[in-house]
């Protein structure tokens, strides 16, 4: 049995790795060319669609734009850069032949589903909206035999998302609240 020493091993590790770096004059070794270094891809940040944590991501799309690569962000403040196994799968909501990429409508009473644009279905959530505020809309309120301005409607109500970042919160809270939404909540809290 050989007795080898911690400091042989490095050694010997040392020069391993020396040989294998040096330049070999072998025909298969020119024949490969260039190797490219990067891959033809691009990067996205973005936040985790899931719990309410808000993890940071790093997507990695290729040519086509198709997610083919989700990692950690090391740089987030939330994160660091470790995630956990549903983050990891982000790129089957993308890649999944069973997503929808049209709306689709289902009439009041219909069995069938229509497809519809995204215009269309725009307008129609406007118009929905303005309906309901409109016909549950509250300007004041007695309160001790005074009227107080309220100026709410309870008709309406409005619900966050666990992916949005603090610039999406905010920005549709301005908007809840100038519709006079009373019923605002955050998904992480319910």
């Amino acid at each position: 049995m050989i007795k080898l020493s911690r400091r042989h091993f490095l050694v010997l590790c040392a020069a391993t790795n020396a040989g294998l770096l040096l330049p070999t004059g072998s025909a298969a070794a020119k024949g490969i060319g260039d190797f490219p270094l990067h891959k033809p891809i691009g990067e996205a940040h973005t936040i985790c669609p899931y719990c309410s944590c808000g993890c940071g991501l790093v997507i990695a799309t290729d040519e086509n734009g198709h997610i083919i690569n989700a990692e950690g962000d090391p740089d987030h403040i939330t994160n660091r850069g470790a995630l956990d196994p549903k983050s990891i799968s982000v790129p089957q909501l993308s890649n999944s032949p069973l997503r929808l990429k049209t709306v689709m409508y289902r009439a009041p009473g219909s069995e069938q589903w229509e497809e519809k644009s995204w215009d269309w279905a725009t307008a129609e959530i406007a118009k929905r909206i303005k309906k309901t505020r409109d016909d549950s809309f509250v300007s004041t309120i007695e309160v001790g035999g005074k009227d107080v301005t309220v100026n709410r409607t309870e008709g309406l109500a409005w619900i966050g998302g666990a992916a949005n970042n603090s610039e999406d919160c905010y920005l549709s809270t301005k908007l809840a609240r100038s519709l006079g939404v009373v019923y605002l909540e955050h998904q992480a809290r319910i």
